[in-house]
């Protein structure tokens, strides 16, 4: 019985978890986890993955810039923009012309067109002694085709007769060469005149300006000293040289009732002015007639200038 006793004690012991007979806890076998060694392997896995991005990029993206450089073959794109010379072709072209359109001498023009043409063409611009003559040249136009190429327009009275010669000029940078033989043309034709705008006028102010601008144009002409006298404060103008004009009468004046501003204070108004014109050989003065828009300033009590130009047009009113 007592045998029995102790062997039931004993299971009891290891139902317990402890030794039999000993009073030490028996070693229990490891859950899952327990440790924090899953939490170790999980930071390796990071680190490991961490490595090889950092492998990766540093060995992958300079070779990937290398191999987007351009080749020793390519150049960049220049961003430079390339414009035809207008201004030096136009002053060549017109010495062409002149040349070109002096047919007296046909030796000598072929030599001297040859400074213009390619080596060897000056032939190829031959004309009979005597068959051109060319007057008062003018360039009024450079028709630009591209970065290369141009064609000059240059007006001249040929034999006479208004027209135009077309001169074909190609520009390599600072280099120019008449590219082909010129054309004669006819000159543009005279535009015609539209009527001009009507507009409300303003007889009162036309009447007090007609008391100040001969003043004015007095003392534009022949009395600097006056000048200022009939300007808007801090208003600039140059008069004229001394002893070109002499001053004689303002022949016409035309006040708008208001501006394009609708500031009834501020005036451009027309002006036709005649003036004395001194011969050139100290004889009888000749008259001269022209027209002008002067801006006007009402300053409360009286009107000052503040500029005046020339008329923008003045027939076909």
């Amino acid at each position: 019985m007592a045998k029995a006793s102790r062997l039931g004690q004993a299971g009891r012991d290891l139902s317990d978890g402890t030794e039999a007979g000993s009073g030490v806890p028996r070693p229990r076998p490891p859950r899952a986890g327990a440790g924090g060694r899953w939490w170790v392997g999980v930071g390796r896995a990071v680190l490991w993955a961490f490595i090889v991005v950092v492998l990766v990029n540093g060995v992958w993206f300079p070779l990937r810039g290398g191999f987007a450089l351009p080749s020793a073959a390519e150049e960049p794109e220049s961003t430079d923009t390339v414009t035809y010379p207008e201004t030096a072709s136009a002053a060549f072209a017109l010495r062409f012309a002149e040349v070109y359109l002096n047919t007296e001498d046909p030796e000598a023009r072929r030599a001297e067109l040859a400074a213009f043409v390619p080596e060897g063409e000056a032939t190829a611009l031959d004309a009979a002694a005597d068959s051109l003559t060319g007057e008062n040249l003018t360039v009024v136009a450079v028709d630009v085709l591209d970065d290369n190429n141009a064609v000059v327009v240059v007006r001249a009275d040929v034999n006479g007769e208004p027209m135009r010669l077309d001169v074909p000029v190609y520009a390599d940078q600072d280099a120019l060469v008449v590219s082909g033989r010129p054309a004669l043309l006819a000159a543009p034709s005279q535009a015609t005149l539209p009527p001009g705008a009507s507009f409300e006028t303003d007889p009162d102010a036309a009447e007090q300006l007609g008391e100040v601008l001969p003043g004015f144009f007095e003392a534009y002409a022949g009395e600097p000293e006056f000048l200022e006298r009939f300007l808007e404060r801090g208003a600039a103008v140059t008069p004229l040289p001394a002893n070109t004009l002499e001053f004689v009468e303002l022949s016409d004046l035309t006040v708008p009732s208001q501006t394009s501003t609708g500031d009834d204070d501020v005036r451009q108004v027309a002006a036709t002015v005649r003036w004395n014109v001194s011969a050139s050989d100290g004889g009888e003065a000749g008259q001269l007639v022209q027209d002008y828009l002067v801006t006007v300033v009402n300053s409360g009590d009286e009107w000052h200038v503040r500029d005046i130009q020339g008329a923008p047009r003045s027939f076909g009113g």
